[in-house]
């Protein structure tokens, strides 16, 4: 079983979006079990768990993991094919997120347009690797820093810039014959408070620390989309955040 995997098509995606059927993926990540099993979890007729399990299976969410006797009837254990799935902006299609059709870099929708690109590209080149049966070579960074003030956050940024642009100018080579392009995303916003993360409150509570300034809490993550040996480009590009010092990060 995968740790993650990305769905990518819009069929597959439906399919685990559906209650019933989110809460069968949920089940079967803990473990392998038929579908009389899990009649009695999700309160269902074990033909009609029987059926969903089918079309999960069909799309590649589920997978058989072993047969047993019981009785008269072989029942067929079935597991998730990962623990968690995410859904890439490919199964939108032609409505997909594109940061380029805008930039702004104090944005936060620019912000999530650019993760939506993480996901996309980054599952596509999981797929590639996969088939190709060769490793992915990635890189990220995940932390957590508290500003005491607006004036600390934009000198952060500001050094954060001119930090990474010297990374940038340093090892870029466009000239170099068997150069690969990577793409480089680095993100800070408000840390969103775990009790409030699921509803509106969560909006909120991060429009108020942005817009304060006092105790705010900012996580910086930094991701660099490595080589993937699959012939892919579609992570290719480097790209700098430069962002104005003196303006807030609210949007």
């Amino acid at each position: 079983m995968l740790d993650v995997t990305v769905i990518e098509d819009a069929e597959a995606a439906a399919v685990s979006l559906d209650p019933v059927r989110a809460r069968l993926l949920a089940e079967l990540a803990a473990g392998p079990a038929s579908a009389a099993m899990l009649a009695g979890k999700v309160g269902l007729p074990r033909q009609k768990v029987n059926y969903h399990l089918k079309t999960l299976e069909r799309h590649g969410l589920v997978e058989l993991a072993g047969e047993r006797r019981k009785g008269n009837v072989t029942e067929r254990l079935m597991r998730a094919t990962a623990a968690s799935y995410v859904i890439s902006p490919l199964a939108l299609a032609a409505v997909q997120p594109d940061p380029d059709r805008f930039r702004d870099q104090l944005s936060a929708r620019w912000l999530l347009a650019l993760g939506a690109r993480l996901v996309r590209d980054v599952g596509s080149l999981i797929t590639g690797a996969a088939k190709a049966r060769k490793r992915l070579a990635t890189y990220a960074l995940d932390g957590e820093v508290t500003f005491a003030s607006a004036a600390d956050r934009a000198a952060f940024i500001e050094e954060l810039t001119a930090g990474v642009g010297a990374l940038i100018r340093k090892y870029h080579d466009g000239d170099a014959e068997d150069g690969r392009p990577h793409r480089i995303v680095v993100a800070v916003h408000p840390t969103v408070k775990p009790e409030v993360a699921a509803g509106p409150e969560a909006v909120a509570e991060a429009e108020t620390t942005t817009g304060s300034g006092a105790g705010a809490g900012a996580g910086i993550e930094a991701a660099a989309g490595i080589e993937a040996a699959t012939g892919s480009e579609t992570a290719a590009g480097t790209e700098a955040v430069e962002a104005p010092a003196g303006r807030e990060a609210a949007h």
